[in-house]
C-alpha cells in the first residue's frame, strides 16, 4: 500500500504520524511510505532518518497525498486539507467528529474511508489508541494549572503542592478515567489536595485502592460537582464517552461561584468540553477569562511535548496501520472487531452511531 505522512499543520501541532522506526516497519513489510519534507522536524526526526529507514521524502502534502492511498495524521484535517483529500483515500487519525459538525459533513461529502483512533476499542472498554495520548494531557494538564496558578499569568498566586505550614492547592478533577488518573498522579505527587469526581463507583474504589496521599473521591452528581468546583484552585475536566460529544459537567452558573483567579483545564475540548464556558483554544493563544477563571482550552496538548507524544503514539497506532496496509481496510476489519470499531465515515455515510446521533 502507498503510505502518506504529511505534516501537521494545526496551531504548533508539532507531532508527526509516525516516527522514522515506524517507517521502516512499514517499508519492511512491502509499503511504500511517502513522509513530507520537515514533517518530523518538530519531533527532532530528521528527513534523512526516514529516508535511512526506507521512505521517500516528498516535498509538499499536496505530492503526499496525490501519491497515497492511506493518509496517517495526527490530528483531523484542517480547511486547507480538505481539497486534497480524496474519495478512495482511507484516513487514519484523531477524528473526534462529533465535536465538529464542518468536519464531519466535509468527510461525508468526499466520500472516503474514515478511521478514527480514538473509537478503537478493545473487550474491556480500553481505547488503546487514545491512551497514550491521555496519559500524557492528564499529566500536562496539572503543569500547566500549576502555570497559571502563578500570579503573574492571573493566577491565585498558589504553589500548588504548598509549605510546611501553608495549604496545598485543591486539585479537582472531573471524570477517573485515564486522562483524570495521570492528572490525580501528577497532582499528588507535587503535593496537592486532589479530589476526583466520577459516576462509576467501581472506578472510584479502585483509585482509591492505588492512589495515595492527600485524595478524595467522590461520587458524580449535581451537588457533588458544584460543592467540589468551589473549592477548586485547579479544576480538570477529564470526561470521555467514546467517539461522542463529552456532556456538560460543570455548568455557568458553577463557573460564576468559583474563586477569582482559579484555573480550568478542560482535556475534554477537543470532544466540545465538559465545562459550559470552555472553547478550543490553541497553543499560542491558550488561555481566556470567564467570571475571573482562567480557562485553558488547548485542544492537542501532547503537541507540546512532541518527541515524547509522536514516539508513545506509534507504539499504539503501527500495530494497526500494519493490518490496514496488509491486508486492506475491508479485511483487517473484518478481522480484527476492535479495529472495526474506528471506522467512522465509509462512501458518503456516517457509521458510528454517536455522530449520527449528535447530528441528527
Amino acid at each position: 500500500m502507498l503510505i502518506g505522512v504529511p505534516k501537521e499543520i494545526k496551531d504548533n501541532e508539532y507531532r508527526v504520524s509516525l516516527t522514522p522506526g515506524g517507517a521502516r516497519a512499514l517499508v519492511n513489510a512491502g509499503h511504500t511510505v511517502y513522509v513530507q519534507s520537515t514533517a518530523g522536524d518538530g519531533s527532532s526526526f530528521s528527513d534523512q532518518e526516514y529516508e535511512a529507514m526506507g521512505a521517500k521524502i516528498l516535498p509538499t502534502a499536496k505530492e503526499v497525498f496525490e501519491k497515497s492511498e492511506m493518509i496517517i495524521k495526527v490530528k483531523e484535517p484542517l480547511k486547507a486539507e480538505y481539497e486534497l483529500l480524496r474519495k478512495d483515500h482511507i484516513l487514519f487519525t484523531y477524528l473526534h467528529l462529533a465535536a465538529s459538525k464542518e468536519l464531519t459533513d466535509a468527510l461525508v461529502k468526499i466520500g472516503l474511508v474514515g478511521i478514527a483512533y480514538e473509537t478503537i476499542q478493545l473487550p474491556n472498554g480500553s481505547l488503546p489508541l487514545l491512551t497514550p495520548m491521555s496519559e500524557i494531557a492528564g499529566r500536562m494538564a496539572v503543569q500547566v494549572g500549576a502555570q497559571y496558578l502563578e500570579k503573574r499569568n492571573g493566577g491565585r498566586g498558589i504553589l500548588l503542592g504548598g509549605i510546611p505550614g501553608v495549604q496545598p492547592a485543591n486539585v479537582v478533577i472531573i471524570g477517573g478515567g485515564v486522562t483524570g488518573t495521570q492528572a490525580a498522579k501528577v497532582a499528588l505527587g507535587m503535593g496537592a489536595n486532589v479530589t476526583i469526581l466520577d459516576n462509576n463507583l467501581d472506578r472510584l474504589r479502585y483509585l482509591s485502592d492505588i492512589l495515595e496521599g492527600r485524595f478524595i473521591t467522590l461520587a458524580s452528581n449535581y451537588e457533588a460537582v458544584e460543592t467540589a468546583s468551589m473549592s477548586a484552585d485547579l479544576l480538570i475536566g477529564a470526561v470521555l464517552i467514546p467517539g461522542a460529544k463529552a456532556p456538560v459537567i460543570v455548568n455557568r452558573d458553577m463557573v460564576s461561584k468559583m474563586k477569582k483567579g482559579s484555573v480550568i483545564v478542560d482535556i475534554s475540548v477537543d470532544q466540545g468540553g465538559c465545562v459550559e464556558t470552555i472553547k478550543a483554544t490553541t497553543h499560542s493563544d491558550p488561555i481566556y477569562t470567564v467570571d475571573g477563571v482562567i480557562h485553558y482550552g488547548v485542544a492537542n496538548i501532547p503537541g507540546a511535548v512532541p518527541r515524547s507524544s509522536t514516539l508513545g503514539l506509534t507504539n499504539a497506532t503501527l500495530p494497526y496501520i500494519l493490518q490496514v496496509a496488509n491486508k486492506g481496510y475491508k479485511k483487517a476489519m473484518e478481522d480484527n472487531k476492535d479495529l472495526a470499531k474506528g471506522l467512522n465515515v465509509e462512501g458518503g455515510k456516517i457509521l458510528l452511531d454517536v455522530v449520527a446521533d449528535t447530528f441528527k
